[in-house]
């Protein structure tokens, strides 16, 4: 019994990003962060061939074996030595980016099957598998979940506003736009001012909604970076504090 516990915590300490001068964690670590940048190679081919599909087999088994350790230390990730520990880490969020990023490899075997052609851009989640592995990243995600409640108010604010212009533009330029679709393609693009130029209201009071639009595009990129960057400052102020204690 001491024998496995003491596997299953040499198993964790070697999955977990490394931590001073532990050279076989290292390696690990090296070794996901090359086969991450190499699965998503797929995604850059319009067509596949026997190399792609190679690629992805031998990096999708990398990443069952990585996701499948980590499952079976999830115990001690959770520090909870208890079946929840093990429930707890699959709901987790790198968890889920862990699982998403093996699903595609079923692309392979039922290539045929238009659903599951979509699945293959789920191969993208491989890149955020990299977060656990900078500090840096890891800080930034703390301060995100910190600050989720203001992130979804904000959020919900954005969207309130976008359905409301896209109303009152589908009625001021009803000629210009198809469907409601259109109107709220035309919100969101002009919001972020950014506006691609493919729908231009042309009447006095149309403009007037897109200069609105404009001008509260610039509040809500800059509330939500205002947030993160306030949050994320005093997240280093903390770990300064407790570094000079």
């Amino acid at each position: 019994m001491v024998d496995k516990e003491f596997y299953k915590r040499r198993i964790y300490e070697i999955i977990e990003a490394s931590k001073g001068d532990d050279f076989t964690s290292k390696t690990y670590d090296l070794m996901i962060s090359v086969a991450v940048i190499v699965g998503v190679l797929p995604l850059t081919m319009k067509t596949t061939n026997k190399y792609i599909t190679d690629i992805d087999l031998t990096t999708t088994a990398i990443f069952l074996i990585d996701y499948l350790m980590r499952l079976y230390t999830s115990d001690y990730k959770m520090g909870v030595k208890s079946y929840k520990a093990y429930i707890a880490y699959m709901v987790s969020p790198l968890a889920v980016v862990d699982l998403l990023s093996i699903i595609p490899i079923v692309t392979i075997f039922l290539p045929q099957v238009a659903i599951i052609k979509l699945i293959r851009i789920f191969r993208i989640f491989r890149v955020f598998k990299l977060v656990r592995y900078s500090k840096t990243m890891v800080n930034i995600t703390n301060v995100i979940r910190k600050v989720k409640r203001q992130l979804v108010a904000v959020l919900v604010i954005t969207v309130i506003y976008i359905v409301t212009s896209a109303m009152f533009i589908f009625q001021i330029e009803p000629d210009i736009f198809n469907n409601f679709f259109d109107a709220l393609y035309w919100a969101t693009i002009s919001i972020t001012t950014i506006g691609y130029g493919d729908i231009s209201p042309v009447s006095t009071a149309g403009r007037f909604v897109t200069m609105i639009s404009s001008l509260v595009g610039v509040a809500v990129i800059a509330l939500p970076s205002g947030i993160i960057t306030a949050a994320y400052m005093d997240e280093i102020k903390k770990k300064k504090s407790r570094l000079e204690l």
